[in-house]
């Protein structure tokens, strides 16, 4: 169900955009197109229906969120640690790792001994 409503959010909020780029700030907008007198969608007509379709996307853009927000699964996982808190416990503890000798035996058998010198 939580699916179903992200899904129409979603298309809700693209409607919002294009009705909102379809209106125009200065009143003109798509009712300047209808500017004749025969047109049955005249320029008062047009300016309604965009404000109408505007506000009710926003309603219910608002009525899905809050529905959303009713149905967002809650308890099993809920219940159970979050998935960074179960990597941290998981976590290799770095004291744990053995340790590796900082010289190699390999590099003291090839290197020359130091001889004394001779007076």
């Amino acid at each position: 169900m939580y699916t179903l409503i992200t899904v129409i959010v979603f298309i809700v909020c693209i409607l919002l955009v294009l009705i909102v780029l379809v209106q125009d700030s200065k009143g003109g907008g798509l009712a300047s197109n209808f500017q004749s007198s025969g047109q049955v969608m005249g320029v008062r007509k047009t300016n309604d229906f965009l404000e109408k379709a505007t506000w009710t996307l926003a309603g219910a853009l608002l009525v899905l969120s809050i529905m959303g927000s009713a149905f967002i699964q809650r308890g099993a996982e809920a219940a159970d640690q979050s998935k960074v808190q179960k990597q941290i416990e998981n976590a290799v503890d770095p004291t744990q790792v053995p340790s590796f000798p900082t010289t190699a035996p390999a590099a003291e058998e090839k290197a020359p001994a130091a001889q004394p010198e001779k007076k």
